[in-house]
C-alpha cells in the first residue's frame, strides 16, 4: 500500500468491521457493527460500494455462501487489506504524536 494512498476512514472502519464480524462478514452484518460501535447510521449502499472499491483494490475477498439457509457474499481481509491497515493506523498514529488537546478543550487557544 505504501506507492497508493493510505485508506480512507471510511473504509478504514469497513474493514475494521470485517475483522470483527468474522466468519459472517457479509454487508448487512458489516453496516450492523458499524451502526453499533459508532453509533451512527450507515447507509447499505455506501457499504456494499466500499466493499466493492476494496474488492477492487485487493484489500478484501469474497465468496459465494449459504448462511442460515441463504445465499451471501462473504467477505474477508486480505493479507493487502492488512498490511493497509497497518500502515493507514501508524501514520495516524504519527500524525497525532505529540498533539495535546487539554488547553483547546478547557477552552483556552492554541
Amino acid at each position: 500500500m505504501s506507492a497508493d494512498a493510505p485508506l480512507g476512514t471510511f473504509e478504514e472502519q469497513v474493514l475494521v468491521a470485517v475483522l470483527r464480524t468474522g466468519a459472517e462478514a457479509y454487508g448487512m452484518n458489516v453496516r450492523r457493527e458499524l451502526e453499533e460501535v459508532t453509533g451512527r447510521d450507515v447507509a447499505i449502499g455506501a457499504v456494499y460500494a466500499t466493499l466493492d472499491r476494496l474488492e477492487a483494490k485487493g484489500l478484501v475477498a469474497s465468496r459465494r455462501a449459504e448462511l442460515a439457509g441463504q445465499s451471501r457474499r462473504l467477505f474477508s481481509v486480505t493479507a493487502a487489506g492488512a498490511r493497509g491497515l497497518t500502515e493507514t493506523r501508524a501514520m495516524r498514529e504519527r500524525l497525532w504524536r505529540g498533539v495535546d488537546l487539554t488547553r483547546l478543550l478547557s477552552g483556552g487557544a492554541i
